[in-house]
């Protein structure tokens, strides 16, 4: 399993879950956990994938994400599981 943590920061608007599920659903990407919020108009999404199955690379995944946030509004980053836990560590 390749766990991949993502999230999805920006004002709410309507599509913005659509959008990045259509995306990873066409890519092979699993959604393992998803956790979203909406704060006075600000959206926040958290997900755990699982790229595992993906055809691209981590790099082409993650630019095209970020490509993609940037259509809609929000900003999209990727991260490798194993990058954000020693990130985060305390």
């Amino acid at each position: 399993m390749n766990r991949t943590i993502i999230t999805v920061v920006g004002k709410d608007r309507v599509g913005i879950i659509a959008k990045v599920c259509t995306y990873l659903a066409e890519n092979s990407i699993n959604i393992l956990d998803i956790s979203q919020t909406i704060v006075s108009g600000y959206f926040n999404m958290m997900m755990i994938v699982d790229t595992a199955q993906a055809p691209k690379e981590f790099g082409a995944v993650s630019g095209e994400l970020e490509k993609l946030g940037g259509e809609i509004g929000v900003i999209i980053k990727a991260q490798r599981e194993d990058i954000f836990d020693m990130m985060h560590r305390i």
